[in-house]
């Protein structure tokens, strides 16, 4: 297969997020729901006689469309050298119920066992903005770390995350979606994620990772590295003290709309009544 414009950024994502040392063995998948162009530039490669199977999950909206994602248990260092063994591309039934692999996966092998979850968020996803069309999941320390110690609501997560950062809310202004521990790959899981994708750009499993979505690979893999930034020094002011000197103020955050052109949600602007970190 010819390396596309789409291949090469596809690979580099990948590199660079194993690099970041987010893709332990196999960890992490990764998604991108193809355009026209981007189809019929490499549809002289595809097998359209794959057998149907079912995705386990519903997306009606993604009917008849093409998708680049990486295999189950393959792995993100590999994809680079071995792009026809780790990645796929497949196609999703007029129905949304079954998928079909017409690339990739030369050497066996299906795709993410988290398939559900991205085609539900890629689902979501399209409806809020058909210009989204990247999901990226992996395993970033500090954040994994933090959903130990913080509690796990999404106002307190944003909140302590903001803080560490002024950019991280002109970022995300939305904030993030926090999700207790759940068994990752089946529909459940899946759903509470689109939930959260509807209008975020941000979901954390707890004790798992992170998954995030943006319309380009550059902005996605900058959300994500923003995030787990900003989760690093947090980790790194617990370690000093459990509670903090100084901070970004609501007010102080409230004065970045104007300029920047972002709303944010009165929600993650609450008047903390303590210094711990992690309390209202």
């Amino acid at each position: 297969m010819k390396e596309t414009k789409l291949i090469k950024e596809f690979k580099k994502i990948c590199t660079d997020g194993y690099n970041q040392g987010w893709h332990e063995r196999n960890g992490g998948n990764l998604s991108y729901r193809m355009n026209d162009d981007e189809v019929n530039e490499l549809k002289e490669y595809f097998n359209e006689d794959g057998k149907w199977q079912d995705i386990g999950t519903e997306v009606k909206d993604l009917a008849n469309e093409y998708f680049m994602v990486t295999g189950s248990g393959k792995y993100f260092k590999n994809v680079s050298d071995e792009f026809e063994d780790a990645v796929c591309i497949l196609k999703v039934s007029e129905d949304g119920k079954q998928y079909k692999i017409v690339y990739g996966l030369v050497n066996g092998g299906r795709p993410t066992s988290e398939l559900p979850t991205h085609l539900m968020n890629l689902e979501v996803l399209k409806q809020r903005d058909k210009d989204i069309r990247i999901v990226y999941h992996c395993h970033p320390v500090n954040t994994i770390a933090l959903t130990f110690v913080l509690p796990l609501e999404d106002e307190i997560f944003t909140r302590e995350i903001w803080e560490m950062m002024t950019e991280c809310p002109i970022i995300f202004p939305k904030g993030i979606g926090v999700i207790n521990w759940m068994v990752p790959g089946g529909r459940e899981i899946g759903v509470k994620t689109s939930e959260i994708m509807k209008e975020k750009d941000v979901a954390i499993w707890a004790h798992h990772g992170m998954f995030v979505c943006g319309k380009n690979f550059d902005e996605t893999f900058g959300l994500m590295y923003t995030v787990e930034k900003s989760a690093e020094i947090l980790v790194k002011v617990l370690s000093m003290s459990k509670e903090k000197l100084n901070t970004i103020t609501a007010d102080d955050f409230r004065k970045l709309q104007e300029p920047f052109g972002v709303t944010l949600e009165e929600k993650y602007l609450y008047e903390k009544k303590s210094k711990k970190i992690g309390e209202k």
